[in-house]
């Protein structure tokens, strides 16, 4: 199930809220109790009964509960409160939904003759001090938009504060304010975190500033299926609107993670909540007071999970490992030899169970590191090694590709396609796809309209034009889901044959 937490915690729509739709499969953050005791008892063997079965496990040791009163008197002075206001664009319909409601009654396609309009933007969130200068770490998603960004202090002082940069792929933004000697947060490990461990927040959930929360980790490295490469830490500690880029804390008073996002059908919390590791923020803290930004590498491939029929096709012993579904032209990963089938199942040493593990990783890494992949092909195991790319130069250089069909004669399905704006994601509800942009020959006999969203060919997402084309040349008649308007539906297409 795709997420999207940068669309849906928004400032506009005040801090951490995540909504999905109707059709999706609930999956954002689990929940998990504090470790109990396993009792167990044994009786005495007789003289003559067999050999003794397995002792019974040991008994786990009592942990303390540690004393949050002193973490939040401590260190709660180092958590502020942002305010944010801006402006943004957006669609028409987006303004005045009733705009749509018309156009759709007056039998118009979906979103025709939309224009562009300027609509305010106000938005709260949480974000802590990391240095005593005013250097202050919180979500990019809080400052999205945002022209002008308030800090506020728990001696109730406040400074308008400048944004240093904000990378929207781990969701982390850099403040700073003119002030000195403020209170600063203790950094910790969020490696060693543990599965059942006391965690504690400090935000201002609904505007409710300085507000202490606890519960447990949930989980570790938990990757979720969506464009985030973030392996969030999992927990049940109470989060709602407004805690978005406060710190989560350990038992021991440091700063493990920054509360990013929580699953909710209220849009209030429901026991699951998502924070980033406070190692990754610190590496994109380092680079954007360097650089200005934050730089990531791309491997070039899509992936998908491995199930057990899967497994059982590639003769893998067990369901583990990213199936590389497609390469991108001209990629790092097409350049070490790569190919659609490819199962990856280790990543410089580190195995990829999971198929999110995989982006994880390399997102995580810099543009030009070489890495070592053990590949699954044809049975056997082998090694490749990839020279990462620039994630953001790729980016680019794929936006490009999408202008490759400007005419829909020109193509096989008869649909000239672009990517889908930021704007147009949130309206539609997605996370990926393609616009239908014109439609000519077998796509307009099909019954393709322009506005529709082209979201999978053949039950397989897609994202790129070049996915379409690749997809398109494997048969003679292709199967397109489509979104038009909040409906989705299959249109059978048979493709035309090119000359040449």
């Amino acid at each position: 199930m795709p997420l999207d937490p940068t669309a849906s915690t928004r400032p506009a729509r005040v801090g951490m809220r995540l909504t999905l739709p109707a059709w999706a499969v609930a999956a954002l953050i689990a929940t998990a109790g504090v470790g109990g005791m396993v009792g167990a008892h044994a009786l005495a063997p007789k003289a003559d009964a067999p050999a003794a079965v397995a002792a019974p496990m040991a008994p786990v040791a009592a942990v303390a509960v540690p004393d949050f009163s002193q973490i939040a008197q401590q260190y709660g002075r180092a958590v502020v409160n942002i305010s944010v206001s801006g402006s943004k664009k957006v669609s028409a319909a987006e303004a005045d939904p009733m705009q749509e409601f018309f156009r759709r009654f007056q039998g118009l396609p979906p979103g025709a003759a939309q224009g562009a309009v300027e609509v305010p933007v106000r938005g709260a969130g949480s974000g802590f001090i990391v240095a005593a200068d005013g250097i202050i770490l919180t979500n990019a998603h809080v400052v999205q938009d945002a022209s002008e960004v308030i800090v506020k202090l728990t001696d109730r002082r406040e400074f308008k504060a400048k944004v240093l940069g904000a990378d929207a792929k781990t969701d982390i933004a850099v403040l700073k304010i003119d002030a000195k000697n403020l209170p600063t947060v203790r950094l910790g490990d969020p490696d060693a975190l543990k599965t059942g461990e006391w965690v504690l927040a400090i935000g201002s959930p609904f505007g409710f500033e300085n507000s202490v929360t606890a519960g447990v980790v949930s989980a570790v490295h938990r990757a979720l299926p969506s464009d985030s490469a973030v392996p969030f830490i999992q927990t049940d500690v109470a989060v709602n609107p407004g805690n978005s880029g406060g710190p989560l804390f350990n038992g021991r008073g440091e700063v493990v993670g920054i509360n990013a996002q929580i699953y909710s059908r209220s849009g209030g919390y429901q026991g699951l909540s998502f924070a980033i590791p406070i190692d990754i923020a610190q590496r994109v803290q380092q680079q954007i007071q360097k650089t200005g930004r934050a730089a990531h590498a791309q491997l070039g491939v899509t992936v998908q999970e491995v199930n057990q029929t899967l497994a059982d096709s590639f003769k893998l012993d067990r369901p583990e490992g990213a199936l590389v579904a497609h390469v991108q032209p001209h990629s790092p990963a097409a350049k070490a030899g790569l190919q659609p089938g490819d199962v990856i199942r280790q990543i410089d040493g580190k195995a990829v169970v999971a198929s999110a593990d995989l982006p994880a990783v390399v997102a995580m890494a810099a543009p030009g590191d070489t890495v070592r992949l053990q590949v699954w092909r044809d049975g056997k195991a082998t090694e490749l090694k990839a020279k990462l790319g620039d994630a953001q130069a790729m980016q680019a250089s794929a936006d490009d590709d999408q202008q490759a069909v400007p005419d829909p004669k020109q193509g096989r399905l008869g649909l000239a396609l672009r990517q889908l704006q930021p704007d147009e994601k949130r309206a539609a509800g997605i996370q990926q796809g393609l616009l239908i942009a014109a439609v000519a020959g077998p796509a307009a006999q099909a019954g393709l309209q322009p506005g529709d969203v082209l979201l999978a060919v053949n039950s397989r997402p897609v994202n790129t034009v070049d996915q379409v084309r690749s997809a398109a040349a494997l048969s003679d008649s292709v199967a397109l889901l489509i979104q038009r308007g909040q409906e989705r539906l299959y249109v059978p297409l048979k493709t035309e044959k090119q000359a040449g």
